[in-house]
C-alpha cells in the first residue's frame, strides 16, 4: 500500500519541492495551498500527467474546521496520514516598535498555529496506528533570531519548542517529529531582496552560495524514511553553514 504525505503550502517554493520528492518516491501527496490556487492546481495536473499521485486542496492552516477538513479528505482518497510536513508559512520583515498587533497575530496564527492544527488533525489517524512520521519547517532564524523580524523568529522558535516536546510526548506511539531549519534558500521570500543584498547573504554563507528548495526537500524525504527511524527530536539545520 502506498503511504500518504500531506504537504502544508506545497504550490511553490520549498513546499513544491517537498511534494514534487515524495510523489517522485511513490507517495500519495496531498497538495495543501491556501491562496495560490492556480499554481496548486498546475501542479497537480503536471504530477498526474507523470503517473504521480498528486490532490491539490484549499485549507487555511489557521483555521482548525478547514484542516480536519483536509485530513479527512486524505483518509477518504488515500486510506492513511503517513507523513505530515508542515511547512506552510509567511515572512514579514518590519521594525519591531512597527510591528501591528494583526501582523503580529497573522505571522504566529500561520506559522505556529497552523502548526498546532495539523498536527493534532492529523493525530486523530497516526495515534491509532502508532505510526507517523512529522516533520516541521522552522528557520535559522528560528535558532538565533533575525533583525527586523522578531515576530517571524520567535514563532519559528516556537516550532522548535513544539518539535522537541511532541517528539518526547508522541515517542512511546512509535511517531517521530522532527524538524528542518532552513537557512538563506532562494524562493519567493527573497523576491523583495536587492541584488546587493542577496550577495551579503552568499558572502555571510560559508558555502558561498544561497540554498535551494531541493536541499530542503531532500532533507525532508530522509526524514520520512525508514533509515530515520530512530531519529526524534531532532532539529536539521540546512543553512551552507550561515549558522553553526
Amino acid at each position: 500500500m502506498k503511504k500518504t504525505a500531506i504537504i502544508t503550502g506545497a504550490s511553490k517554493g520549498i513546499g513544491r519541492s517537498i511534494a514534487e520528492n515524495f510523489a517522485c518516491k511513490g507517495y500519495n501527496v496531498i497538495i495543501n495551498y491556501n491562496s495560490s490556487s492556480r499554481e496548486a492546481l498546475e501542479f497537480e495536473a503536471l504530477l498526474n500527467a507523470q503517473g504521480l499521485s498528486g490532490l491539490a486542496f484549499k485549507a487555511d492552516v489557521s483555521v482548525r474546521s478547514e484542516v480536519d477538513a483536509m485530513v479527512d479528505l486524505c483518509i477518504r482518497e488515500f486510506g492513511s496520514v503517513d507523513v505530515l510536513v508542515n511547512n506552510a508559512g509567511i515572512s514579514v520583515s518590519n521594525l519591531f516598535t512597527d510591528i501591528t498587533e494583526a501582523e503580529w497575530d497573522s505571522v504566529f496564527a500561520t506559522n505556529l498555529k497552523g502548526v498546532f492544527n495539523c498536527t493534532q488533525s492529523a493525530l486523530r489517524y497516526m495515534l491509532p496506528a502508532k505510526k507517523g512520521k512529522i516533520i516541521n519547517i522552522s528557520s535559522m532564524w528560528g535558532l538565533v533570531g533575525g533583525s527586523c523580524e522578531v515576530h517571524y523568529s520567535a514563532a519559528k522558535a516556537g516550532v522548535i519548542g513544539f518539535t522537541k516536546a511532541l517528539a518526547k510526548e508522541l515517542g512511546p506511539s512509535n511517531i517521530q517529529v522532527n524538524c528542518i531549519a532552513p537557512g538563506v534558500i532562494q524562493t519567493d521570500m527573497l523576491s523583495d531582496y536587492t541584488d546587493e543584498e542577496l550577495e551579503v547573504l552568499r558572502y555571510d554563507t560559508p558555502l558561498m552560495r544561497l540554498g535551494k528548495p531541493h536541499n530542503i526537500a531532500a532533507s525532508a524525504l530522509f526524514l520520512a524514511s525508514e533509515d530515520a527511524d530512530f531519529i526524534t527530536g531532532h532539529v536539521l539545520s540546512v543553512n551552507g553553514g550561515y549558522v553553526v
